[in-house]
């Protein structure tokens, strides 16, 4: 009984941190960039866009866009996934249609671009800690690692915002206007990696549990990262395990955190910080020494 009332309580705090987020991503759009024509990258620049060459509200057009996004995502990941997601998308386009009628907080570009860009990562990392996203990119980046396991997820994102931000330069006719939503995408990124991780460079992770097979299968496959066993023993118990050693992305983190919890509760788990990292995948030891 009490368990599930911690569970209740636990989803509520949630929701309640996912609707505060998604009303600061809303006032980023509505009194910062969306204002000053300033796109941000994702499904959120191409909504900003489209709302020039249509009738159609910003927020309103987030929604219409992640409809058929977060269809193929229930269908491929699970209705699960998808729930949470939803209600962010529908967060996010209700404030940010309700704040249109405000008036901008600043029309400088480039002060617009930097608040702008500080709330998005603000707003995208209470999502992100509520166990949730903001659906749009997210989900299309998913399902291209699927097709595409061999690019890199950092790519994939890069591409598809420096693909929205050059649209808007076409859209807008202005360059100067893209190269301030360039500053927007990039200071998105730092200040996302910022609230989410701090300043490390990676994480290292050690796991024990009885589950270890299980859940470096799907530290493999989902996150395709590298992992090791290294054989231990209880010096109580006498008994033998293995305990799995593996280095991440510092974004892939949290993602790992709940893979761990879903496949065993009782696991025990370090993480700690990895500043520098040399072997496949990471730097080269002789490359960065020279």
């Amino acid at each position: 009984m009490q368990k599930g009332k911690g569970k209740i309580i636990k989803v509520v705090k949630n929701y309640i941190l996912m609707t505060a987020a998604c009303f600061c991503y809303a006032v980023a759009i509505s009194m910062f960039l969306d204002p000053n024509e300033l796109s941000t990258g994702g499904v959120t620049g191409i909504a900003i866009v489209l709302s020039r060459v249509t009738s159609l509200n910003t927020g309103l057009l987030f929604l219409l866009l992640n409809i058929p996004i977060l269809c193929v995502g229930a269908w491929k990941f699970g209705i699960r996934f998808i729930l949470s997601t939803g209600y962010c998308t529908l967060i996010i386009s209700f404030f940010t249609d309700a704040l249109k009628g405000t008036s901008a907080l600043t029309t400088d570009p480039l002060l617009a671009a930097l608040t702008g860009a500080v709330l998005i990562a603000v707003g995208l990392g209470g999502v992100f800690y509520a166990g949730s996203t903001t659906g749009g990119m997210d989900i299309i980046v998913k399902l291209l690692r699927l097709k595409f396991p061999y690019m890199r997820t950092g790519t994939l994102f890069l591409v598809a915002d420096v693909t929205v931000v050059a649209l808007s330069a076409l859209v807008f006719w202005d360059v100067e206007k893209a190269l301030y939503a360039g500053i927007t995408v990039f200071v998105t990124s730092y200040t996302l990696d910022l609230v989410l991780y701090g300043r490390d460079g990676a994480k290292l992770i050690y796991v024990i549990s009885d589950k270890a097979e299980h859940i470096a299968d799907r530290l493999l496959k989902e996150l395709d990262i590298g992992v090791t066993y290294i054989r231990g023993q209880g010096a109580y118990s006498g008994r033998e395990k293995k305990v799995i050693f593996c280095v991440m992305r510092k974004q892939l983190a949290p993602k790992a955190e709940q893979i761990i919890r879903e496949e065993d509760t009782e696991a025990f788990l370090i993480i700690t910080s990895a500043t520098e990292i040399y072997g496949e995948g990471y730097k080269s030891f002789f490359e960065e020494k020279l």
